[in-house]
């Protein structure tokens, strides 16, 4: 099981009143919420490991280079060219709970994994490629269907409330809901565009329009083959704006793809089943006010 960290505790922090605090007043819904989660996720499902994917660099200047505007409007503060990671616009009572939540999952064993210049999707695309056997990738981002695969049993897990209802998303239902195969999504997504992101798409083709093109020409090569193929089956408008869009098409794949190939640390991703440091599981529980959430989360993992 991999989680996509940061789109879980995200969903934590919104979904739980930030009334819940530490005794010190500060804000732990987040880090609350996202325990909870890992707990019912564990309950309900029982993987064999579990790691939790971090976002090392929400923005990567790669992605940024081939295509500017990639999520260029959730960017709070750029860094200095060639100082660090653009810091991303979050909520002012996010953004100290996040180290709190590095803190609790190093101490409770669970294995957290990350690379510099890539983020959270980069690494469970490596390590969904790495996998030997079934996977399951809970997130709340549409990108990662592009992973889903039966034939490895690869599939995605998406919150719909929480994490206790979730959408398994499999080759079935990416087809039905989106006319092609889990591999065909990254190349629907990029035609298509995704304001959340910072993806222009091409202009004129949403999700409907660039399905069919996929159906009729079988992937983004073949699209573009038929741009220069009078004989092609393309109306004027397709035609020109899939010309117009080019320098997008050819550099898009890059930023839409998630890697495969990350180089990431040695780690252990068993589910544990009691802490890796005990004392300071007690430690933090008792700062921070964790109380019935990491409870249950050691009493799941226990069990």
């Amino acid at each position: 099981m991999l989680l996509d960290t940061a789109s879980l505790y995200f969903r934590a922090y919104f979904g739980v009143p930030d009334s819940v605090r530490a005794p010190d007043g500060t804000p732990v819904n987040a880090v609350r919420g996202l325990l909870d989660f890992i707990a019912r996720l564990v309950q309900d499902h029982r993987p064999d490991d579990l790691v939790a994917c971090m976002d090392f660099d929400w923005r990567p200047a790669w992605r940024v280079e081939l295509i500017p505007t990639y999520k260029a409007h959730r960017v709070a503060e750029e860094a200095p060219e060639g100082a660090g990671v653009d810091q991303e616009e979050v909520p002012d009572t996010l953004s100290p709970q996040v180290p709190v939540i590095d803190e609790v999952l190093d101490a409770i064993g669970i294995a957290r994994v990350g690379a510099a210049h890539y983020e959270a999707d980069d690494v469970i695309g490596t390590l969904t490629g790495r996998a030997t056997g079934p996977v399951d990738i809970v997130t709340g981002d549409r990108d990662l269907f592009q992973l889903v695969d039966d034939e490895r049993g690869v599939r995605v897990l998406y919150p719909v409330k929480g994490v206790g209802t979730l959408q398994l998303v499999d080759e079935s239902y990416v087809r039905e809901k989106y006319g092609v195969s889990g591999r065909g999504y990254a190349e629907l997504a990029l035609l298509r565009g995704d304001p959340s992101d910072g993806l222009p798409g091409v202009p004129g083709v949403g999700e409907k329009t660039a399905a069919k093109l996929l159906a009729a020409h079988g992937d983004l090569a073949g699209i573009m083959a038929a741009v220069d193929d009078p004989a092609a089956k393309l109306t004027p408008t397709q035609r020109k704006r899939l010309a117009e869009a080019r320098p997008y098409v050819e550099v898009a794949p890059k930023v839409v793809q998630v890697a495969s190939d990350v180089a990431l640390p040695a780690f252990d991703p068993a589910l544990p089943r009691s802490p890796r440091d005990p004392g300071g599981v007690e430690a933090l529980a008792e700062r921070w006010g964790l109380g019935g959430s990491l409870r249950r989360l050691l009493s799941t993992l226990e069990g």
